[in-house]
């Protein structure tokens, strides 16, 4: 039984004079933790990207559950890519509360517990603008799990936690798999890769491949 649950088809992205993705084609497994590894440059991140619909390819197509992405088109999709943003003036709370408005899909219980899940006290009122980098780090990922989408995208989520910080998502990671969701991981960490991936592909200028 075929349960792909993103298929990238014949994608290709341009930017003027430089290919960032050739021709990509890949398929990936719902319920598992998908590693993509490449050096800075490599197009994992714009592959990222056109998953997600914050970038319309040049030529292919990518689908999730069958349906076409559309660039600008809500999708059920946890992302972290880049450095998350948030309201400075609001505590990490606040910052959740605001966003879950917005759909309107979770609550107050959910929103603390999915805060508490990342290490961070729900009732605390610092100010986001004074948290450190891993305190962010964890509040980004709070967010994109936070509305439990089947689809999570993380983009060096690793960045800025400390060794303690980097125990804990990876059991999140873990946790989440169990529940089935689909993860795809781009990573710099060797150990991310081989402790927490099913499948693992390497980008290298555009090209994708599979080597594990």
């Amino acid at each position: 039984m075929n349960d792909t649950h993103v298929s990238v088809q014949q994608a290709s992205k341009a930017f003027k004079e430089v290919c960032a993705l050739r021709c990509v084609d890949a398929s990936f497994e719902r319920g598992k933790i998908h590693g993509i590894i490449g050096r800075n440059g490599s197009g994992k991140t714009v592959l990222l990207k056109c998953i997600c619909g914050f970038m319309r390819l040049s030529s292919g197509r990518i689908l999730i559950d069958g349906q076409p992405v559309k660039p600008a088109a809500p999708q059920n999709i946890g992302v972290i890519i880049e450095t998350p943003g948030f309201i400075g003036s609001l505590s990490g709370y606040q910052n959740l509360s605001y966003l879950a408005s917005l759909k309107g899909v979770i609550g107050k219980e959910d929103i603390e517990r999915v805060l508490q899940c990342v290490g961070l006290d729900p009732t605390m009122k610092k100010a986001v603008r004074k948290y450190s980098l891993g305190m962010r780090q964890r509040l980004g990922i709070a967010q994109a799990i936070m509305e439990r989408p089947p689809l999570l995208v993380f983009d060096e989520p690793m960045n800025g936690l400390d060794n303690r910080g980097v125990e804990d998502m990876r059991a999140l990671f873990r946790s989440l798999r169990e529940e089935g969701k689909t993860i795809l991981l781009a990573s710099h960490n060797p150990l991310d890769i081989d402790g927490l991936c099913d499948t693992v592909c390497e980008m290298d200028a555009g090209v994708l491949r599979r080597v594990r």
